[in-house]
């Protein structure tokens, strides 16, 4: 039973719910695990729309007929049972979407449009994430930018893995130096870094930026794909996914990215492995 968050201190664009979605779902694809992945955005349906046609992704009992939001469904739903103190080991997975059948669920961020109602539903986040982590073996977060600043903090305690989530920029990797520096939870041993977008042609590439944060193990990458950013925003990710899976041309774009995307899967088993052994 892990944790694993996805984070980013960066204003900017860092590719970070693209990194997790690819990361998660091939998870799922090619381990025998049962993957929950969590949205906490607040009115953007970027992940969702991964693994659903943007027409569909509400269609999901979310809304009723009079346009109005159904408390009863998704995470609204789930903060109700929760409170009730009615919850089961398998809860959240009766308020999630399924994407592959007992291998990867979605919960859906929350159907608010009023940010005042979502700053009060995201500290419920803390109780969703401990009953689902009875049940499923993964759980993958997407730490949204707007959620507070308070419950932000409250999961990257919680979690057995930090993925800090950086992008290719010099000022990007010198504002995490200077927070590794002033906040030592950065510094701990189950802080992963990636770079997601990455441009292997850059100078700021993974070898230099690796011994630039003084690293002792390469960082990861989630190169930038068009054709996986396509299929993003087109609810076709799996299909992507398992299309370039097995591809043996190491020339290939693709068969660069799901090596990248391999790489980090295996990186995160095995820093898992790693933690528990201390444990």
């Amino acid at each position: 039973m892990a944790i694993i968050t996805f984070y980013s201190n960066d204003k900017k664009e860092t590719g970070q719910t693209m990194s997790l979605a690819a990361i998660a779902t091939s998870m799922a694809i090619e381990h025998n695990y049962k993957i929950l992945i969590v949205s906490t955005a607040f009115n953007d349906l970027s992940l969702e729309n991964c693994f659903m046609e943007y027409g569909s992704i509400r269609k999901t009992g979310l809304i009723t007929n009079d346009n109005s939001i159904n408390l009863s469904a998704g995470v609204e739903g789930l903060i109700k049972i929760l409170n009730s103190n009615k919850a089961t080991t398998d809860i959240v997975k009766s308020y999630s979407k399924i994407i592959l059948k007992d291998r990867l669920d979605l919960l859906l961020s929350p159907v608010t449009n009023s940010f005042q109602d979502y700053i009060k539903i995201t500290p419920y986040y803390i109780d969703i994430l401990q009953n689902a982590n009875r049940y499923y073996d993964m759980i993958f977060v997407d730490v949204n930018k707007k959620m507070p600043q308070n419950d932000k903090i409250s999961i990257l305690q919680m979690s057995n893995i930090v993925v800090m989530n950086l992008a290719q920029r010099l000022k990007t990797i010198n504002d995490f130096i200077s927070l590794r520096e002033e906040n030592d939870f950065y510094k701990r041993r189950n802080v992963m870094l990636a770079i997601g977008k990455y441009d292997k042609a850059s100078k700021y590439n993974k070898k230099n930026i690796t011994r630039y944060l003084k690293e002792k193990k390469l960082i990861s990458v989630v190169p930038y794909n068009t054709l996986f950013f396509e299929a993003c925003s087109e609810g076709e990710i799996i299909d992507f996914l398992l299309k370039i899976k097995n591809i043996t041309d190491e020339t290939d774009d693709n068969f660069i990215f799901i090596k990248e995307i391999n790489d980090i899967t295996n990186n995160i088993i095995f820093k898992l492995q790693e933690l528990q052994m201390k444990i």
